[in-house]
């Protein structure tokens, strides 16, 4: 079973790289080359995220893209979202139909309990992990 697909994982790239560097604009360019992904996705996923309100783009020269929010204030599952099916439907083996109008399949707890643990993990996973860390300097007196 996936967390997410490659698309939502390319989106989730393009959102790290926007939260490492709070406040600078970066490029479809510049993100693509860090991020190793062509520039037409990129561009694309960069419209995609626009269009949703989680960047902002700023044309022209010095222009480029930045979160529109805080970092704090985008989880994973807003990304996500946007390119998955989040609510998924049942993964019995024994078919869609038969879990819910009986007694559960065999794996049933399990298959539920990792379709929470994961919808649990991209609503609690913040862009904020992707914050750059204070540096730990010490001062000489």
């Amino acid at each position: 079973m996936f967390i997410y697909g490659k698309t939502a994982a390319n989106a989730i790239a393009v959102m790290s790289y926007l939260a490492a560097r709070p406040g600078a604009r970066a490029g479809s360019g510049e993100i693509a080359k860090a991020r190793e992904m062509s520039q037409a996705l990129t561009a694309k996923l960069l419209t995609q995220l626009a269009a949703a309100g989680l960047v902002r783009g700023q044309p022209g020269p010095g222009g480029g893209y930045t979160l529109a929010k805080d970092a704090k204030a985008i989880n994973l599952l807003q990304i996500v979202a946007l390119f998955e099916q989040t609510e998924t439907a049942s993964p019995c083996p024994f078919g869609q139909h038969y879990c819910g109008t009986g007694n559960p399949c065999p794996m049933h707890d399990t298959l539920v309990g990792m379709l929470e643990d994961n919808r649990r993990f991209l609503q609690d996973t913040h862009l904020s992990v992707f914050l750059p860390k204070p540096s730990k300097r010490q001062h000489r007196d």
